[in-house]
């Protein structure tokens, strides 16, 4: 009996223990091409030496880029009920005078007096990869030592991002890397209870706009570097992968130095970033000729065991057209966990044979959900579309909402998931499925509101706010949506009782987003709401069988100097762990 199978028979209890096994197969790996098992037959030491002899691009190089940058401005909030403060005097007041005097703002001091605005501190975070005019969160807080006593109804004027250092103990900006303006989305009750401190934070979803775009790529260790190795490494990468730039498709791969290749990112890996480059860093350099046959055999033997099966499955998507056939077999493992990590390489190189397995781990592997979920958006075909269609009425809200987030990825306008915008404030999408009625709305990335099933009463007897100047009262099977306004005259809409009649009308009442979140938060919390509610059911990282600490990047600022982009993690280890930000709340891809 091979090593193999024995590791088999006693880990499998344990093998949902990432690190557990990730020790036993550290001992068993020669740098990163290594094979993750030995054996006793001559057979497979001879597939073991082969795999030794290939050099793959993680031995040379580690990734660039991957961290996040945060960006900060203090910002001027209007709108306020008389519940804004004049600021103290500090450098965050004198930061934002500036700001305002170089916009032609006539007395500014006057304005920041005023009891309807605030001060407040404004941040995002640019994320790896994100380009020119994607759309990312902003958190807007209030300082602690300022009088505002509450940011409801706020309004964030434009306020100019950028990224702030401490220098010989003073403050300094750099260059404008994002504009943010938009309502505030003030949460008050999000941890269940009141919370008067929770007032003085918002956020507004998607409020935020990259003006730049951020590149990602590999440093070549030290030890390697030189311009031969530089263009080696990118012509190897540019062989597998290829990437439409400028309506021109070419290599993704440009090697800038000895030191530093620039990477763009495929289509397909956009929301993958860590995918890509582990599968970048299993690309096989240095392959001795006829070895090809060789690593299909030994990977296609490491793929049968869930111990090995994920770095198995990488280092196959990265071979390509190739390993295929490998990978369907995979689908027809007893494990569920290798069917997956087949499935889930295939979809990578555009096998939708693979839907159905996808779907069966988004809806029973609770640790593969956001990964399967992300593998299926990039199925564009009848087989991707109609799997994500079959978890819709999955009894997990973060499965249906993952669904239909992948739904929107592949295309907005399919007929069952289009939604309208209800006026500026939101999108509205209703889906006719069956299942337990289901309203999620999110309060990150975007504003929108998804009702899974088509009907969504409620109740008798419901009077709450929507907002500072709009009440809802339903009585009977009607529902009338008040709005009250200084000055102006009264604006009363009757509709049916239903949830989705009753978001029309606030938002023709002149609501916004925070006044809809309002509305379902109260309307919930008096249990007038027949349909089970839910915020931001995104499938999020868990600590099961397939999940393993985040992939290792290199946490180094980013900068255009050459000798820091060199400078990376040096392990020769490539990095299996990853995570999909299809699922990332903080980024919204432009015009999604």
């Amino acid at each position: 009996m091979n090593l193999l199978h024995m590791l088999s028979q006693r880990m499998r209890g344990h093998i949902y223990c990432r690190f557990i096994s990730c020790t036993i197969l550290g001992g068993m790996v020669v740098g990163c091409a290594g094979p993750a098992i030995r054996s006793q037959s001559p057979e497979l030491e001879a597939l073991v030496a082969v795999e030794s002899a290939t050099q793959l691009v993680g031995d040379y190089a580690s990734p660039w880029g991957l961290n996040s940058q945060r960006v900060e401005r203090a910002a001027l909030i209007t709108g306020l009920s008389d519940t804004g403060s004049d600021p103290p005097p500090d450098p965050r007041r004198q930061m934002l005078l500036e700001d305002m005097q170089a916009r032609g703002v006539v007395d500014p001091n006057r304005l920041l007096a005023s009891r309807s605005t605030a001060l407040a501190w404004v941040s995002g975070t640019l994320h790896p990869g994100i380009r020119k005019g994607d759309r990312f969160d902003v958190i807007v807080e209030v300082p602690g030592n300022h009088d505002t006593t509450s940011l409801s109804g706020g309004w964030l004027m434009e306020a100019r991002l950028v990224e702030m250092a401490v220098l010989g103990n003073r403050i300094r900006d750099g260059h404008t890397l994002g504009v943010a303006e938009g309502p505030l989305l003030v949460d008050p009750v999000s941890t269940g209870v009141v919370d008067s401190v929770a007032t003085l934070r918002g956020r507004v979803p998607g409020g935020g706009v990259a003006l730049t775009s951020r590149s990602i790529g590999l440093s070549i260790h030290p030890e390697h570097r030189s311009v031969g190795l530089s263009k080696r490494i990118g012509d190897c990468i540019n062989q597998r992968f290829h990437a439409i730039i400028r309506g021109v498709k070419r290599g993704v791969a440009t090697p800038k130095t000895d030191r530093f290749i620039e990477l763009e990112v495929p289509e397909m890996y956009r929301n993958n970033l860590g995918r890509y480059v582990s599968v970048v860093r299993s690309l096989a350099v240095a392959e001795p000729s006829g070895n090809r046959h060789a690593r299909l055999e030994l990977l296609s033997r490491q793929l049968e065991d869930p111990v090995t099966a994920p770095r198995a499955a990488l280092r196959l998507e990265a071979i390509g057209k190739d390993a295929i056939g490998t990978l369907r077999e995979g689908l027809g493992s007893t494990d569920a966990e290798v069917r997956f990590v087949s499935a889930e390489a295939l979809a990578y190189l555009g096998e939708s044979l693979a839907a159905e397995r996808l779907a069966e781990a988004a809806r029973d592997l609770r640790s593969a959900r956001p990964k399967a979920l992300a593998a299926l958006a990039i199925l564009d075909d009848a087989n991707g579309i109609d799997a994500l269609r079959s978890l819709l009425s999955s009894r997990s809200a973060e499965t249906r909402y993952g669904a239909f987030r992948g739904l929107s990825m592949i295309d907005a306008r399919l007929p069952d998931i289009r939604g309208d915008m209800l006026g500026e404030a939101c999108r509205l999408h209703v889906i006719d499925v069956s299942g337990e009625p289901l309203i999620h709305a999110t309060r990150a990335a975007r504003a929108e509101v998804v009702l899974f099933g088509d009907s969504h009463p409620v109740s008798d007897g419901l009077r709450v706010e929507a907002g500072p100047s709009i009440v809802v009262v339903v009585e009977g099977n009607g529902a009338v949506v008040n709005c009250f306004r200084p000055d102006e005259p009264d604006l009363v809409k009757e509709v049916d009782s239903q949830v989705e009649d009753i978001l029309h009308a606030i938002v023709e009442c002149g609501g916004g987003y925070p006044d809809v979140i309002q509305f379902l938060q109260q309307a919930t919390a008096q249990r007038k709401i027949e349909s089970r509610l839910a915020f931001d059911a995104i499938p999020t990282e868990f600590d099961g069988r397939l999940s393993v600490p985040r992939e290792v990047v290199n946490r180094n600022q980013d900068t255009e100097n050459e000798d820091d982009q060199s400078k990376g993690s040096n392990s020769k280890e490539e990095p299996e762990s990853y995570w999909p930000s299809l699922f990332d709340t903080a980024l919204l891809e432009s015009g999604a």
